[in-house]
């Protein structure tokens, strides 16, 4: 059974299946499909054509934009922000067919932001307030509170107190 919080907003074009968890507050836009097993927290704002597979944990007030995918093993903690098209993995050797017994667990830590188009692999760790750039592709854990950009994604600095 799905539980749906009575004061979060579904679209009528969205589908959130039976056993999926949505918080209070939350909004849900068109042509999202959140599995069975996936739990929003509150006051999340989950834009069109996102999908949210089982295994995934977003917790409170997390904005995702348009054109992404949560894929098992994904914990985005409160107050992430996760830029359009931003991609995640969380098989290190995919094959068709061939599943691993266990898939890795990413983890964004709270207030991080991803930017638009960035590439995240699969089992990395980004700190807390740190900040993805657009189109970066982060292959080992950010720090808490630095900047990323590039291919691989490498440190450009590490933001004050302020600015965090």
């Amino acid at each position: 059974m799905s539980s749906v919080s009575a004061d979060a907003f579904i679209h009528s074009h969205a589908l959130v299946e039976e056993g999926a968890v949505v918080g209070a507050l939350t909004r849900v836009w068109a042509f999202v499909h959140i599995l069975p097993g996936a739990r929003i927290g509150g006051e999340c704002n989950i834009c069109d054509h996102v999908f949210i597979e089982n295994d995934v944990i977003v917790g409170d007030r997390v904005t995702i934009k348009s054109g992404v995918q949560l894929w098992d093993g994904l914990r985005l903690e409160d107050d992430v922000f996760v830029g359009p098209n931003a991609t995640f993995t969380n098989d290190r050797f995919p094959r068709s067919k061939q599943w691993p017994e266990a898939f890795l667990q990413t983890r964004v830590g709270r207030g991080a932001s991803i930017g638009a188009n960035a590439t995240i692999l699969p089992g990395v760790v980004i700190g807390e307030r740190a900040m993805v750039g657009a189109g970066a592709v982060v292959t080992v854990d950010v720090p808490p509170d630095t900047v990323v950009v590039g291919n691989p994604a490498r440190p450009v600095r590490v933001l004050a107190q302020d600015e965090s």
